[in-house]
């Protein structure tokens, strides 16, 4: 019904086929392959390419998939996740044009989602943002629409540092923006990449959008939070964000995992549902991070079969 995987950024020194071994050597059923072009990353969990789109031949696709065959793993979606709406517009268009190489790899390889974000200039307010979204999305949209690939948008903000301030880097971040954006773009193609953690920081329902839309849900991200209110009290919701959470393993934080489970499963939905990992707490070794997806799959076992 559900099946538990996660995604690869986590694992940024390992190969694709160790990826795929852990996977497999451990009870997933899926991964959420990274696809970042080849170069340096731009920020932390970024730049990491399992898959590189650029390389990606009738050979190479057939060794793709009888790796995974033999291993019994899918991948759940293809992962990038840059600035589309970026300020500059050069920058822009490279972001943009790597989403449609993506889009091309993900239905030569059958994989049936892509996960992005819609990105954000975070000087402007989100009048302008929409604006340009209507400028430069269609396009990607109808892109998706020709291939038959759905475009998952993580709802993460991308505020978390000085340089995201004071709008953060992504526009998707609340259910009223969403309603926006799927009414521009009444495509069945373009729905989320859920992640409910996202939600908690900002002091939102993160069980209730799984209800409200349930029709736009292409894929799950499970990532926890701890929200510290002694902090939150201290410095108020308009400090950097980092400065009163941190992004947890799932059954560590604020997310009531139990109810979103259950609403999950009550509206329906089948599919991938990929751990992600963002815990310091778990990044000192290979042997933590390791731990860190092991635990995770641990604790959310009692919510799906492994």
């Amino acid at each position: 019904m559900l099946d538990l995987g996660f995604v690869s950024a986590i694992l940024a020194d390992n190969s694709f086929e160790e990826v795929v071994d852990f996977a497999a050597h451990n009870k997933f059923k899926c991964v959420e392959m990274m696809c970042w072009p080849k170069g340096k990353a731009e920020r932390r969990y970024a730049g990491v390419t399992h898959v590189d789109v650029a390389t990606l031949d009738e050979k190479k696709i057939a060794y793709l998939k009888s790796y995974l065959d033999q291993r019994g793993i899918y991948i759940s979606g293809l992962g990038y996740y840059p600035n589309p709406l970026d300020p500059d517009q050069e920058q822009a268009e490279i972001y943009i044009n790597h989403i449609k190489n993506i889009i091309r790899a993900a239905a030569k390889l059958g994989i049936p989602v892509v996960n992005t974000f819609v990105g954000r200039d975070p000087s402007k307010s989100v009048a302008y943002n929409l604006d340009r979204f209507k400028e430069v999305w269609p396009d990607i949209i109808k892109e998706a629409e020709f291939y038959g690939i759905k475009i998952g948008i993580e709802n993460c903000p991308m505020l978390f540092t000085a340089d995201e301030w004071p709008g953060g880097k992504n526009l998707a971040i609340s259910p009223a923006i969403w309603d926006q954006m799927f009414e521009a773009i009444p495509s069945d193609n373009f729905g989320l990449n859920y992640d409910p953690s996202h939600l908690v920081w900002m002091q939102m329902d993160e069980v209730q959008p799984l209800f409200d839309y349930k029709e736009k849900l292409h894929h799950i991200h499970l990532k926890d939070v701890k929200v510290y209110k002694d902090k939150l009290n201290k410095v108020g919701i308009l400090a950097h964000p980092l400065e009163y959470h941190s992004p947890k393993i799932p059954g560590l934080g604020d997310v009531r995992w139990r109810e979103f489970f259950s609403a999950l499963t009550t509206v329906g939905y089948k599919g991938p549902v990929c751990i992600e990992v963002e815990d310091k707490a778990y990044e000192s070794s290979e042997a933590d991070i390791r731990s860190a997806i092991l635990t995770s799959r641990n604790y959310l076992s009692q919510f799906l079969v492994l």
